[in-house]
């Protein structure tokens, strides 16, 4: 019954998106979710002149958005709005080009469901089962959600999108049409480490104790992280993200989630960013589970697991203890993502920690991210009443309970050595020393 459904709703990514109109509102999936045959075909209608004044939503825009509706020819015919900038709209969002919405991570699902009239929601998906089911794959966040909101469901079914159990299902009759197509899954790799990266691994690392469950992000830090875990015992993982060194720790048996007090023995993630080695470990894994964001990010979720340890990185902090981790000069050079749900969800964990890890230098050592005071024009990711535990490679300090006073002092002993003298300086200046 099931396969005789799908074979009705099956389609070419042509017909699929032929009844979409000239204004509509489109969501969709990010990252390796994002369906290149259908933002292909929209991007062919915007050059024939056949679709126009669309809006399209998503979060992380990357190399299949970049090759099609972002392309600067379609920029008279399409309105992008972004959740979270990437190098594929960066330099879009800095001339007025793609409009960057502030949010909280978990809040996304809720800001479709109650404030957006969605016209279609289009991601790629998992092969259906024998029951008639997909499954959100690699990513779940928002899309869960705009699937179920929308006037038209457009699914593309990759056999490369692995199988992921938890709430991630989807039932082919909630699908308006399908699309097959087999195109490899996009792939990221972390950057490399830098030479502090040791340093600033083993001085986090330290403050995970047995037990714990974590959440880390991607990248050169977390993955330095994860790599001085490898020690430890019965860790749990609840993260937005599943990244490459988390898996290794499972390989190894560092992490079983045997002690979380949320979703026991299960490794909960609501995206999942890598390559094919990861995709295929997740792939019909059934202590793999992903959720929507607005369950995993949700500072009351965070916060009801038993001694949380939230890892984060940032581009600046002042000596107020400030983050700034999405701006640049002023520009908008990422997005608040998860990081502030983790921030408060961690600290009201029972033994729960939240760290912000950052290199104390950028540009090959020649500028400080310890700096007097946020730049202009720049982000307050997490405001000072927020930030727990901060650490570069020369320590870490945790900024609870400390007085201004206390706080500039603690952060400048984080700074690189040459430029503590001139941020003591500055902190007299500003009356906090």
């Amino acid at each position: 019954m099931y396969r005789d459904l799908y074979e009705k709703k099956l389609t070419t990514a042509e017909q699929a998106i032929s009844s979409l109109q000239n204004g509509s509102r489109i969501v969709h999936g990010m990252a390796s979710a994002e369906p290149p045959a259908l933002l292909g075909a929209i991007a062919n209608r915007l050059r024939a002149g056949d679709l126009t004044g669309v809006e399209m939503y998503t979060l992380l825009p990357w190399r299949h958005a970049a090759d099609t509706y972002l392309a600067p020819d379609l920029c008279d015919c399409v309105t992008s709005y972004t959740w979270f900038v990437s190098p594929a709209d960066r330099n879009l969002v800095r001339v007025g080009l793609d409009y960057y919405i502030p949010n909280l991570f978990h809040q996304v699902p809720r800001l479709i469901r109650d404030f957006m009239d969605v016209d279609a929601a289009l991601t790629t998906v998992s092969p259906m089962d024998k029951n008639g089911f997909f499954t959100f794959g690699t990513v779940n966040d928002y899309i869960s959600t705009a699937a179920r909101c929308c006037k038209r469901l457009i699914v593309e079914v990759n056999p490369n999108m692995p199988r992921v159990f938890g709430d991630s299902l989807l039932h082919v009759s909630e699908v308006d049409a399908i699309v097959e197509n087999a195109a490899p899954l996009l792939e990221a790799a972390a950057a490399a480490p830098k030479p502090e990266a040791e340093a600033l691994g083993r001085i986090v690392a330290a403050e995970v104790p047995d037990g714990a469950t974590i959440q880390v992000g991607f990248g050169g830090i977390p993955n330095a992280v994860c790599q001085y875990l490898g020690d430890r015992k019965d860790l749990g993982v609840h993260s937005e993200l599943f990244c490459p060194g988390v898996m290794h720790l499972i390989r190894n048996g560092a992490v079983t989630g045997r002690r979380k007090t949320l979703h026991p023995r299960k490794h909960v993630f609501t995206n999942a960013l890598g390559d094919a080695e990861l995709y295929g470990f997740i792939h019909d894994n059934p202590s793999c589970e992903s959720y929507p964001v607005s369950h995993v990010n949700d500072p009351a979720t965070i916060a009801s697991q038993d001694n949380f340890i939230s890892i984060n990185a940032t581009i600046e902090v002042d000596l107020l203890g400030q983050c700034n981790s999405e701006t640049i000069d002023g520009s908008q050079f990422s997005g608040t993502g998860g990081q502030l749900d983790f921030v408060r969800g961690a600290f009201n964990s029972k033994g729960g920690k939240s760290i912000i890890a950052f290199y104390s230098t950028a540009r090959d050592g020649a500028i400080s991210r310890i700096v007097p005071r946020l730049g202009p024009g720049n982000a307050i990711t997490v405001p000072r009443m927020d930030t727990h535990y901060l650490a570069t490679e020369y320590g870490i300090v945790n900024l609870k309970g400390k007085s201004t006073r206390e706080r500039a002092l603690a952060i400048i002993g984080l700074a690189h050595p040459r430029f503590r003298d001139g941020l003591l300086r500055q902190a007299d200046e500003m009356s906090l020393v």
